[in-house]
């Protein structure tokens, strides 16, 4: 997905917040989500919902007011309760590397117990 910056992105000297990236890493794994037909809306409906158990983001260049990134989502990897995903930001126009990211995101119940991915998630993810 594309990501212009705005200037509520960025710090006093127009660089990206470090904090926003993670929007923006949250915004491509629901893309990639709805890409394959997995409704965040529709699980949370059915009583299911992810959340991030752990992130790791590595900083490689700024980003600053007026680019467009390009931020991607791939899933490395599925156990019973859990999807992680390799993600990275880069400048659209440089290819440069903005930031990387490791994230794994555990499905829920209502109650915030951890359950096994539903069927048909697991199949849409495939």
């Amino acid at each position: 997905m594309e990501k212009k910056i705005y200037y509520h992105d960025t710090d006093c000297g127009g660089v990206v917040y470090y904090g926003r990236y993670l929007n923006y890493l949250e915004e491509a794994r629901t893309e990639y989500l709805e890409n394959r037909g997995i409704s965040v809306k529709a699980i949370a409906i059915q009583g299911f919902f992810f959340a991030v158990r752990s992130c790791n983001i590595v900083y490689k260049s700024p980003a600053r007011y007026g680019d467009v990134l390009v931020c991607d989502a791939v899933l490395r990897d599925q156990t019973p309760a859990q999807i992680i995903f390799i993600q990275e930001i880069k400048q659209k126009n440089s290819g440069k590397l903005v930031a990387k990211a490791e994230v794994a995101l555990v499905c829920l119940d209502n109650a915030f117990h951890p359950v096994a991915i539903p069927n048909q998630i697991k199949e849409n993810l495939r």
